[in-house]
């Protein structure tokens, strides 16, 4: 008989910025040219060490290596296997570093990878570029570097990396590649390149290596499960190779579980909150993993409430029946928490007790594997004050308001629909704005410069008074204004100057949300964004943005849009409360934005952008669920649009995401006009519209502004022609990918003035 070994508690991966967001600072600096390489990788070091001392201190057994990244762990997976776009070999082979970064970033030269949102998170990845030529090379240096830095730290160390299954499923056909190609048609050569770094770990002194396998999550094809069997038949056969733990998240495994439970893998990594809670019934009705290592993710990586201890004590006991060892660890990694709640001092303490980031999730972990191992007698006073936090969150006046459920329940379907069609509507809007062929604009914001960091630092802090600030923030105003006239633009924005955050600045002023200081996760590369907490009914004590409207308006006789989050994305961008469904959420924030809008319109804006680029990443991985997220997403967005005239123009935007899977959705909007990013996947997606009969107007991107480069006037041409191909001229409009936040004044102005210059060229084409 077996003898089951005692419960202990991992993590699949621990926030990599550091408190302060060291990393950033460090890579940044590099960019300038103020940060040497040795000293951002010894900053890099640094950090590793810390978060290893911090998981090991709170108890953690096996830390994991390896889920550190300069950028991104897809771009690592990349060169760890070879796969090097042939655009960027040159960087790579004369700095491995600089090649690095081109990869992620590109340069004036060429243009970076694709990057698109990892599943339905607010992660963004590098997309991998294969092709029938593709030739994989095994680069196991940062894999084992790492883990032998844990090592020598006297750390038990994991390392985790992508697997290859995922890995080809989240690629794409390279430039010039047939569109039709599957890259899962390279498994078979990419194979041999994992078998290769496996054994170089097992040289290096790996007990276990964690491959990720989120894609197996999703909806897959026979051929597609088949593959997974193969690549674990495999890679469990090599006799010179570590355990071998392959770990799923974010989803149920649904028909993989069986496909994996098979295969000579050592353990599986299992999600067992939220709609993968389901992963329960099927381990069951697959008989278990006898002979295997379950790691069962019973805490919420994803989300940041404490978690309910008895209950995850309940389901961790029901699974030691159904494997051999059964350890303890959040559902995913904690790239996607912040990392210390205890640092949030400005919140109310009876509130703090109900948050956990990854620093209390780690001990969450601990403390329920101790409860396993031991009995949940060894762990009685921690479950009753977890008990009482939970209580105290459950009965708080601050989750429920009876004035905004009344209004939510009181909501029609009129009060969700326009009251003209699009056809009437977009001739009013013609009539009053009376716009050029191929109108040009921008998605929202400028750049946001150090200036105006510090002028918003100086108010916190109270070196400046509330005067001083907005008169900064005027001068930031009429400067943009100006710039935007003088350029030629069409349709202008005011900037958002004034705005730390495309989601926070409207949760700080949204009665039931509540704002941190120090909550940072990584969205992309160096770009951190602190998501405010969502904890109570919603409601909107006054008007948000009207008055920064006004001001720019009154500057100009162009149009100025105002500018707002559409509810999806307050939703999506927030760590949202988890005791009532997400559509009841998502009503309560659509009136708020409702009254908003209608706001702006009476302050005389003839174009109001309600931003949804979270649309697409909220989608259910699984098929089954995304008919019933559409209908309330859709229903939220028109509900807070559709109390406007027939001559104001509804803009939304949506960016860095794969639309094809919601193009219907799309349309159930009933934006009048949608603008999307289109430069990296080389408009593609003014393509997938036009086959879908889209009838609307839309702006493709034409302009990556997540890259330092600038694009010339005859690349901008280029895309514009390409979306001429699928979009008829007088519905297409010419704007930048997203908002300008994180560029700099030069290139700004530079790839403007080329964006401007392309449309009046193509104009003068198509007027002749």
């Amino acid at each position: 008989m077996t003898t089951k070994s005692a419960a202990a508690a991992t993590v699949h991966g621990y926030p990599r910025q550091g408190r302060n967001r060291e990393l950033k600072k460090a890579i940044e600096g590099y960019w300038k040219g103020a940060v040497t390489a040795e000293d951002l990788l010894a900053t890099a070091a640094d950090l590793r060490r810390a978060n290893w001392q911090q998981l090991a201190g709170a108890g953690i057994e096996e830390v994991p290596t390896g889920d550190f990244s300069l950028y991104d762990h897809v771009l690592d997976t990349s060169v760890a296997v070879g796969a090097i776009p042939p655009r960027h070999r040159a960087a790579v082979a004369a700095d491995e570093l600089d090649g690095y970064f081109a990869m992620a970033r590109g340069t004036q030269q060429v243009p970076p990878l694709e990057m698109t949102k990892w599943f339905d998170t607010n992660y963004h990845y590098l997309v991998p570029e294969l092709g029938p030529d593709t030739v994989f090379a095994a680069d196991p240096s940062k894999a084992v570097g790492e883990l032998r830095e844990a090592l020598s730290l006297g750390h038990r160390a994991r390392p985790v990396l992508v697997g290859p299954v995922t890995y080809l499923l989240l690629a794409k056909p390279a430039p010039g590649v047939a569109a039709d190609f599957q890259p899962i048609t390279l498994l078979d050569r990419l194979l041999p390149v994992y078998a290769e770094l496996l054994a170089e770990l097992k040289d290096a002194g790996a007990e276990w290596v964690q491959l990720d396998e989120p894609a197996l999550v999703q909806d897959r094809t026979p051929a597609e499960l088949n593959a997974a069997a193969r690549a674990y038949r495999e890679l469990g056969a090599l006799t010179e190779r570590p355990k071998l733990l392959v770990a799923s998240y974010f989803d149920r495994l649904g028909e993989a579980l069986a496909v994996l439970a098979k295969t000579p893998v050592d353990g599986l990594a299992l999600d067992f909150t939220g709609p993968a809670a389901a992963n329960l019934a099927d381990l069951a009705a697959v008989g278990g993993l006898p002979g295997k290592r379950l790691v069962a993710g019973v805490i919420d990586g994803r989300n940041i409430w404490i978690n309910d201890l008895e209950k995850s004590l309940a389901t961790l006991a029901t699974l030691l029946g159904l494997a051999d060892t059964v350890d303890v660890a959040p559902s995913c990694s904690l790239l996607h928490v912040p990392i210390d709640a205890a640092a949030e001092r400005d919140i109310d303490p009876q509130i703090a007790r109900w948050l956990a980031f990854a620093k209390q999730k780690a001990r969450e972990a601990v403390l329920l594997a101790r409860g396993l191992r031991e009995g949940i007698g060894a762990v009685t006073a921690e479950l009753a004050a977890n008990r009482a936090d939970l209580a105290s969150r459950a009965a708080s006046p601050i989750t429920r308001d009876p004035a905004v459920r009344a209004r939510a329940a009181a909501v029609t379907a009129e009060d969700t629909r326009r009251a003209q069609a699009y056809p009437q509507r977009t001739e009013a809007q013609r009539a009053r704005l009376g716009l050029p062929l191929l109108p040009t604009t921008t998605i929202g914001s400028f750049p946001q410069t150090t200036e105006l960091r510090t002028a918003r630092a100086d108010l916190t802090a109270g070196r400046i008074d509330a005067a001083a600030y907005r008169e900064r923030m005027e001068a930031e105003v009429r400067e943009v204004i100006g710039y935007q006239e003088k350029a030629g633009l069409d349709v202008l924005v005011h900037g958002e100057p004034e705005r730390n955050d495309m989601v926070q600045y409207f949760a700080e002023q949204l009665t039931g949300y509540l704002a941190t200081r120090h909550g940072w996760v990584q969205s992309y590369g160096t770009r951190y964004v602190r998501p405010p907490v969502l904890a109570g009914d919603i409601s909107r004590p006054h008007p948000m943005t009207t008055e920064w409207f006004g001001y720019a308006q009154g500057l100009t006789v162009r149009p100025v849009k105002g500018m707002l989050t559409g509810p999806v994305t307050m939703l999506a961008w927030s760590f949202v409360r988890d005791d009532q469904p997400l559509a009841d959420t998502a009503r309560q924030v659509a009136l708020a934005l409702r009254d908003e809008v209608t706001d702006l319109e009476a302050a005389g804006a003839a174009v109001v952008q309600v931003d949804e680029p979270a649309l697409r990443e909220t989608l259910p991985l699984r098929a089954a669920a995304r008919p019933a997220y559409l209908a309330w997403a859709t229903e939220a967005f028109r509900l807070a649009t559709s109390g406007v005239r027939a001559d104001t123009q509804i803009h939304t935007h949506m960016c860095y995401a794969e639309f094809g899977a919601i193009m219907t959705a799309i349309d159930e909007l009933d934006a009048d006009v949608i603008s999307l990013e289109a430069t990296r996947s080389h408009m593609e997606v003014a393509g997938e519209l036009a086959e879908a009969g889209y009838p609307r107007e839309v702006g493709p991107g034409v302009w990556d502004i997540h890259s330092p480069r600038v694009p010339s006037t005859e690349e901008v041409v280029s895309l514009l022609r390409a979306g001429l191909a699928a979009i008829p001229a007088e519905r297409l409009w010419v704007n930048p990918d997203c908002g300008l936040k994180t560029r700099g004044w030069p290139e700004t102005r530079a790839s403007l003035e080329g964006l401007v210059g392309a449309a009046r060229l193509l104009r003068a084409e198509l007027a002749d």
